[in-house]
């Protein structure tokens, strides 16, 4: 199938270039990404739909900088210069890691012992430039939970107060490893609506993977995957709000 074509274009914030995945395990060699081609451009929310095993998983991770490809660039167009994540050095990832990029994933990774607010302390305090816990809490519409433990949350008030931990740092990129995974349509809606709140409002760009294919009516960008490949990519002329989703 054919690739997304490259276009000049300053608003690009990540532009991959026939970047090749394989892992090895044991004496068996497994490709996991079978040169992919492709640019994501800055405020944009992207869909990246597949089936388990399609690749979206590996090529997320080496987007945010916890793998590099086998073969091939990945280029990110940052405001401060441009950064190939491709060949760059573990400290250079952890950096690029730490300002420029927020993660969330299926599962919350919230600290049991400290409270919504106190969860996202932990990042403002290393962050260059962040929210306040407050605002960020306030971005999903969790400010009258800010002094509860994760323990005392719902599922779906745990995932955003993860969303608020990913965002409270102010990251150019915001990227979500299946975020409605977990969560039944009614829940999953109320994530769906701050992840959209959040690309609307902040101009975050917003990368979000998933095998439910109703998600990408919400997307500006919907790339599928197949057997590490693009298989079919295309553009939204308008984009759904999450509570018309047909889910």
């Amino acid at each position: 199938m054919p690739q997304t074509q490259f276009i000049d274009d300053a608003t690009r914030v990540f532009q991959v270039k026939n970047i090749t995945k394989t892992y090895q395990m044991g004496e068996v060699a497994v490709q996991a990404l079978r040169g992919i081609n492709l640019e994501l451009f800055r405020g944009e929310l992207t869909v990246l739909l597949g089936a388990s095993g399609s690749g979206k998983s590996t090529l997320l991770n080496i987007l945010g900088g916890l793998d590099t490809p086998t073969t091939g660039q990945v280029l990110y167009h940052s405001k401060k210069g441009d950064i190939d994540l491709s060949h760059a050095s573990e400290q250079e990832l952890t950096y690029y890691r730490r300002f420029n990029v927020g993660f969330v994933f299926q599962f919350y990774n919230l600290i049991p012992s400290l409270t919504a607010l106190e969860n996202i302390a932990v990042v403002t305090e290393i962050a260059e430039s962040h929210m306040t816990p407050e605002e960020a809490l306030e971005m999903v519409g969790l400010s009258e939970r800010l002094n509860h433990f994760p323990a005392q949350l719902s599922g779906g008030e745990q995932q955003r107060v993860a969303i608020a931990r990913a965002i409270a740092k102010k990251p150019d990129v915001l990227l979500c490893d299946e975020p409605t995974g977990a969560l039944d349509s009614t829940t999953g809606i109320r994530v769906l609506e701050a992840l959209q709140k959040i690309n609307r409002e902040l101009g975050t760009s917003t990368a979000i993977i998933t095998h439910n294919a109703s998600i990408a009516q919400m997307a500006n960008r919907i790339i599928h995957l197949a057997d590490g490949q693009i298989s079919q990519f295309y553009e939204n002329e308008q984009r759904l709000n999450p509570h018309d989703l047909s889910w």
